[in-house]
């Protein structure tokens, strides 16, 4: 079984965060470990308090993972402030960690912000350097690239910019670019890849972004090339919202765990 370290902060209402990467990997038949970076109190409608931890406890529970458990992969997601970012920067780098999945966490579904402002000159100089993959939401690549983008071509440009910072892919995730279609762009550095599906009709989308980063990371662990992990993940996350919960009185999760529902729904029709 292949494993997945997913270092980012704990959602209490499970739709995001460490329970959203934990549920992915899963799902996806990895065995996944976690290094928690900060706790939220948080629900489908917005976060009311976040409780971030000491770096040097984040570098703690990397250390107890790796020196024991291992793993084939690691994905980044709340970070929370710019010494964090560091030490998991060392991290990665003491242990060797070349398939590193970087979702730069910025803002929370629900528009909360979740990264103090002294973090991304960390996450430019620090951590995206050794990235195998960075996976920015618009606003994200805006935010890094220091550009606006509302078309496909605009998202090309930011991919451009934030390659230059580091990592060997950057994948630019298209959210609302386009009405019919969510088009993500991946670039290597020489070409760029588009990964299209068509548009999901539901406001349910809480931990869509972690979701598809842990899935990345989980592809990667499998031994995938990167261009199979990012399809696999776009494929994934698409069947997650089409299943999506209506859970809360907010933006409801995706269902990671879609093909039990299929699975139920089949038992049903046979006991009938």
């Amino acid at each position: 079984m292949y494993k997945v370290l997913t270092i980012a902060g704990s959602d209490s209402g499970g739709g995001a965060g460490i329970q959203a990467d934990l549920k992915t990997i899963s799902a996806l038949g990895g065995y996944g470990t976690t290094a928690i970076t900060a706790i939220t109190a948080q629900n489908t409608c917005g976060v009311t308090g976040v409780y971030t931890l000491p770096a040097e406890f984040v570098a703690r529970q990397i250390d107890a993972v790796m020196e024991d458990i291992g793993t084939d992969a690691a994905k980044t997601g709340m970070l929370a402030n710019a010494e964090i970012v560091k030490v998991v920067a060392e991290k990665a780098k003491e242990y060797c960690i070349h398939k590193l999945v970087v979702d730069p966490v910025v803002v929370a579904t629900s528009g909360d912000r979740l990264l103090t402002e002294d973090a991304i000159g960390s996450y430019k100089e620090a951590l995206f350097p050794l990235a195998h993959v960075v996976t920015p939401n618009l606003a994200e690549a805006e935010l890094f690239a220091s550009i606006s983008i509302s078309t496909v071509e605009d998202m090309k440009s930011a991919a451009r910019v934030i390659h230059r910072m580091g990592p060997k892919y950057v994948l630019v995730k298209g959210g609302h670019i386009d009405q019919n279609k969510a088009v993500d762009v991946l670039y290597d550095g020489r070409e760029f890849q588009l990964f299209s599906a068509a548009r999901v009709n539901t406001e349910n989308t809480h931990g869509t972004g972690c979701t598809l980063s842990a899935a990345v990371a989980s592809g990667l662990a499998r031994g995938l090339r990167t261009v199979e992990a990012v399809k696999l993940a776009k494929h994934y996350v698409t069947r997650a919202l089409t299943h999506a919960l209506k859970i809360g009185k907010g933006r409801g999760p995706v269902h990671h765990f879609y093909c039990l529902k299929t699975l139920e729904e089949g038992g049903k029709q046979s006991e009938a």
